[in-house]
Parts: C-alpha cells; structure tokens; sequence
C-alpha cells in the first residue's frame, strides 16, 4: 500500500515546518494511541472469537455476517465490493471468509436479475437464525466490553474513532499498476 506522505505536517504554516517540541509532544501521543488501538484490535480478535465460539464463528465470520443482517441489505444483500469497502478488507480475505459462510450454508450468493454476471451474497435462512442466536452472546460481549463507559463516553469514542478511519481512508491510494 502505498501511504501519501508530505514532507510538512498538513497543518503547518509556511513553506517548511520544523521539528518542534509540539510535533514531538504530538508523535508521543500519536504513537501511544496507535499502538494501544494495535492492543485493542488484538484482544478484540481473540475475545471476540472467544465470544461466538459456540457458534462455531470468528470474528471475521461475525463481521461479515453482521454487515449482511443489516436492515437495507438482509434482503438484497450486497455485492462483494460492497463487503470490501464496508468491512475495509481485501478480495482475497473476503473471499477466503465467504467461501466458509457459504460452505456453512450461512450465505449465498444469488445472480442480479438483468445481469447474470453480477452476484450479491446474502444471508441465507440458516444465516439468519445463526445470526439472530449469534446476538445474545454479542451483545453480552459488547456490554463487558464497553464497561464502565458511559453512553457519552462510547459514543464520543465512536465519533473519534469515525474520524481517525476517515484521515486513515483518505491515506489508502491504491499502488499504481504496471
């Protein structure tokens, strides 16, 4: 992946910027809160696998399969590229996860009418009732989770962490092809 990079920080004045305590200051806390959502998005994989074990489920599984029971596309589902942007992962992860859910009888993948071409996957009935017994223990898993946070504090969370996906989004140019 290639990653844009500047020479100055976006929000500096003039033409150069210079090392400063500030941009040091800056880079501690930087570097301390992308290691700790490293730390997180780690045990997060692990607990969460732990969570839906019974299900015989991963967290990958989980992500696909929840992305699908939202309302605008349990019945139409969406298209792979649909998956891809939404759950930010590759083709060739996607594929490897969805083939899985499929050999599981958990999604399909039905033809668009006008256009054998295009297929949408979708829950299936017995991705549906998975799902929906999925969600007692997911919902467990996100109250311990986000325990000892309150309403404001999760969704303030929430709405930075939307911000820092949106600056990281805009830092994903696709590598030019030769």
């Amino acid at each position: 992946m290639s990653i844009k990079t500047s020479s100055r920080p976006p929000n500096a004045k003039g033409p150069t910027a210079k090392a400063s305590p500030r941009s040091d200051a800056r880079f501690d806390v930087a570097n301390r809160v992308f290691f700790r959502l490293y730390q997180t998005s780690n045990l997060m994989h692990r607990t969460g696998t732990r969570a839906v074990s019974t299900h015989g489920a991963t967290t990958q599984q989980w992500a696909v399969m929840g992305a699908l029971a939202r309302t605008a596309y349990l019945d139409d589902g969406m298209s792979v590229k649909e998956l891809m942007a939404f759950l930010a992962v590759s083709r060739q992860s996607l594929t490897i996860v969805l083939n899985r859910l499929e050999g599981l009888a958990l999604v399909e993948r039905v033809r668009v009418d006008g256009d054998g071409r295009v297929r949408r996957i979708r829950l299936t009935s017995h991705g549906r009732a998975s799902w929906t017994r999925m969600l007692t223990d997911i919902h467990a898993y996100y109250a311990a989770a986000i325990d000892g946070l309150s309403t404001a504090d999760a969704q303030l969370l929430f709405t930075l962490l939307d911000r820092l996906l949106n600056n990281l989004r805009s830092l994903d140019v696709p590598e030019p092809t030769s």
